[in-house]
């Protein structure tokens, strides 16, 4: 994932808190709001320090990313996503993390109206 798709600051993950909408289930919570300007989709990803070590929390996030690499394409662009990963993740192969992401992402309405058709 480039690094212009990523949240980085934390004003902008508290943004995205304090205004934006949230949807979760067993293994994310995922928070999404509306930009005005801009077309690019960009993401934060959250792991905390209560699911593991530093090589574990590291391996959900690369894991994660590379679902999200696959998964932008259809979602719906102009808008500040973060994904906060739960306790069942520190189990999941990339998969299963597909899956569950896929799902939250579903309930969300975060993909393209014609994309939702194929999935």
């Amino acid at each position: 994932m480039n690094r212009k798709y990523s949240l980085r600051k934390n004003e902008e993950f508290q943004n995205v808190f304090k205004k934006g909408k949230s949807v979760a289930n067993r293994q994310f919570v995922v928070y999404q709001l509306v930009k005005e300007e801009g077309t690019s989709i960009r993401f934060g990803l959250s792991v905390s320090k209560k699911i593991g070590n530093a090589v574990m929390r590291n391996r959900i996030k690369r894991l994660m990313k590379e679902v999200l690499r696959e998964l932008s394409p259809e979602l719906q662009q102009n808008r500040d996503i973060v994904i906060i990963a739960r306790k069942p993740t520190s189990d999941m192969d990339y998969q299963q993390m597909k899956k569950s992401l896929n799902h939250v992402m579903k309930v969300g309405k975060l993909f393209n109206k014609r994309s939702q058709s194929k999935l």
